[in-house]
């Protein structure tokens, strides 16, 4: 119990966070370095195609589709979008040639972070507090003095509630940002 939430969540999702981008600049550097940089290229269309195999738990939270199991599809989701999101930023590599791919590779970071806030973070914290309460409570503390001494890890805990909110919006914009890019890529080779 005496492990704080950010402690015990805040590290795993930072971690995560960094294993996707020191693979991506490791991958990266790799690829110049045996000089097939071409294949880089060709990650962005197996990302952006593994991101899109992820939505299928979009679909199904939404009953757009009735098959699979919402929690096993979940999962995928997490997992479909760490990869394709890895293969997105070695496609766009360490350098940057126009503003367009910095805000897309921008948003794909920011999407990523906020759906690990939700793996990793809300869940969690969520349960570790409770459990906090409960022993408290089971170690005779009263229902006030635990919220009291528990007050830190409720707001810590509230606000990461809102991340639901901002996850839709930016995966929205790095959907218009990736349309455009692709556009721009066809209309001028």
């Amino acid at each position: 119990m005496s492990k704080s939430i950010i402690n015990k969540y805040a590290f795993p999702f930072l971690q995560w966070f960094s294993l996707m981008v020191f693979f991506a600049i490791a991958i990266d550097y790799f690829l110049h370095r045996f000089q097939i940089v071409l294949n880089g290229s060709y990650l962005g269309f197996a990302g952006t195609f593994v991101i899109l195999l992820s939505f299928f738990y979009s679909l199904r939270k939404r009953k757009l589709i009735e098959s699979g199991s919402p929690k096993k599809l979940l999962n995928l989701h997490e997992y479909l979008s760490w990869l394709g999101s890895l293969m997105l930023l070695v496609h766009a590599g360490i350098h940057f040639n126009a503003i367009l791919p910095w805000l897309a590779t921008l948003m794909l970071l920011v999407t990523v972070a906020s759906g690990l806030v939700g793996k990793f973070l809300l869940k969690k914290s969520n349960e570790n507090l409770k459990q906090k309460k409960q022993l408290l409570i089971a170690d005779g503390m009263d229902k006030e003095a635990a919220d009291k001494k528990l007050f830190m890890d409720s707001v810590t805990v509230d606000l990461m509630k809102k991340w639901r909110v901002a996850h839709l919006p930016i995966s929205m914009l790095l959907l218009i940002f990736s349309i455009v890019h692709i556009v721009t890529i066809i209309m001028f080779g």
